[in-house]
């Protein structure tokens, strides 16, 4: 969740809420069109660059606070802004440092409540995982072509290699798409048009041990339990305790990466 920190807080409602807490009902007319601006006067640019930044900026913040519950009034966010910018109020000084610690207190409490929703959700989701995965190893262990090692991995040889195999500490490079085990696809360096790189043991473990019994030119499918992949954490598009599914074709095996040598020790000269 995109967190707002207490400067877009003060900004935002320093620069903005205030007024919209003064004019929640207050009707905005359209604007006419904007003016077409001459940007060959340097000035211009300048001011204009400067102001879309602010403006990009205030939206995004805006739209955070949107998450929350929390809604605004962007036309009044507008001309609260401009007031600010020509120094002129329609709250007194008072009535705004209230309302801005009334504002901050009100995203704060919404933020932790959203927060730990979400926490007790993927709490949820994590728990029903785990049963679900359990049950699907369990059937795709038995399928044909299906091996177990120690570990829990399992894996099916779709295409066999003849080339050599990595050792830990090797760098390789790979084709690989993962997927959920409804098929919901999270990643895929096929789909972003070009294979990966890295560190066999930079990965997660399931990976690790995978790669190691693999040949250069070889494509297995990796079933791989949570507790060698991500564990109980939800990630982005993975949540807590899922089995994670890889199509992974080892293309090649690269140099181990360099171990920087120490630096030569001076030695004094005899006398």
């Amino acid at each position: 969740m995109k967190t707002l920190t207490m400067w877009k807080l003060s900004m935002l409602a320093s620069a903005t809420i205030l007024v919209a807490a003064c004019n929640e009902e207050a009707k905005v007319a359209d604007p006419a069109a904007p003016a077409k601006l001459n940007f060959e006067d340097v000035k211009t640019k300048d001011s204009y660059t400067i102001g879309i930044g602010a403006g990009k900026s205030m939206k995004s913040n805006v739209e955070s606070i949107d998450g929350t519950g929390i809604s605004l009034d962007l036309d009044v966010v507008a001309q609260a802004f401009t007031d600010g910018l020509r120094g002129e109020s329609q709250l007194d000084e008072k009535t705004a440092t209230d309302t801005m610690n009334e504002f901050r207190k009100r995203v704060n409490e919404a933020m932790q409540s959203k927060r730990t929703a979400e926490a007790e959700e993927q709490k949820k989701v994590a728990e029903e995982n785990k049963t679900k995965g359990a049950e699907y190893l369990a059937a795709n262990k038995v399928k044909e072509g299906v091996v177990t090692t120690e570990s829990g991995l399992q894996y099916k040889v779709l295409k066999k290699g003849s080339g050599k195999s990595p050792a830990a500490k090797d760098k390789v490079k790979v084709h690989y798409t993962g997927t959920l085990t409804d098929g919901t696809q999270f990643d895929s360096s096929r789909d972003r048009g070009e294979p990966t790189s890295f560190g066999v043991n930079r990965v997660i473990k399931g990976w690790t041990e995978a790669l190691q019994l693999m040949k250069e030119g070889s494509q297995w499918e990796l079933y791989i339990p949570a507790d060698i992949a991500y564990g109980n954490v939800s990630r982005p598009k993975i949540p807590g305790n899922s089995v994670l599914v890889f199509d992974v074709e080892l293309i090649e095996v690269l140099d181990a990466p360099a171990k920087k040598s120490a630096p030569a020790k001076k030695v004094a000269p005899a006398k």
